[in-house]
Order: structure tokens, then C-alpha cells, then sequence
């Protein structure tokens, strides 16, 4: 378990900053797996996640639904067979906030609880 996701998410306002170059791979160091995309203009966090099957990878799905749920704190899930694509950004800020990596350490968590097919 990583100490970021141990972190509690704050309440993010359409005034928040984003994550600074410096706070982003500082963060970033702590969810190595995940990739930082920028898909127009907006910087995001994003991650493939591989299991043997439909059902597995909905199952997942399901878990990292009632995660972001709980948390307020939504992303974008792409369910595949045997693969589902997270993408995690704050958007009312147009961009990543610290949450935004809580949350990926979290979505790891899940997975590691997870039969994978990697």
C-alpha cells in the first residue's frame, strides 16, 4: 500500500491549481504505471489494466465505480474484454490536482486485489 493512497481527497474548486511540473512527477513517482496523457490540452492520468476475461474486467469496473463513488471523484473507464483503460483528471479544474493520483494509488489497490492476467 502506498502512503498516497492512504491520503484522503480534498474538495477541489473550479479555482484550484493544478499540480505543478515539479508536484506531478513528484506524485507521479508513487503510481509508476500510470502514463500521463494530455488529450486536449487537459493533462490526465491514464492506465490499462489486463484480465483473463469480460466478467473480471467488469467486475473491476464495478469496483473502481464505487470507489470514485464513494470518494465524489469520477473517471473515465473504457471496459473491454479482458481489459479496462481508467483515466483520472479533475474536471473542474481542467487538469490533474493531487486527488487525481490518490485516486490512481487507490485503482491499484483494487487491482492488486484482483485476479490479472499480468
Amino acid at each position: 500500500m502506498s502512503e498516497l493512497s492512504e491520503l484522503k481527497c480534498e474538495a477541489c474548486s473550479a479555482d484550484a491549481p493544478t499540480v505543478s511540473e515539479a508536484e506531478m512527477h513528484s506524485l507521479g513517482a508513487d503510481v509508476p504505471e500510470w502514463r500521463i496523457v494530455e488529450r486536449d490540452g487537459i493533462m490526465q492520468l491514464e492506465r490499462e489494466f489486463t484480465f483473463r476475461n469480460f466478467a473480471q474486467a467488469l467486475a473491476f469496473t464495478n469496483q473502481v465505480g464505487d470507489l470514485a463513488e464513494a470518494q465524489g471523484h469520477h473517471p473515465a473507464l473504457i471496459t473491454e474484454w479482458g481489459k479496462v483503460t481508467v483515466t483520472w483528471w479533475s474536471h473542474k479544474i481542467g487538469g490533474l490536482h493531487k486527488n487525481d493520483f490518490i485516486m490512481a494509488a487507490r485503482t491499484d489497490e483494487v487491482a492488486q486485489s484482483n485476479v490479472r492476467a499480468d
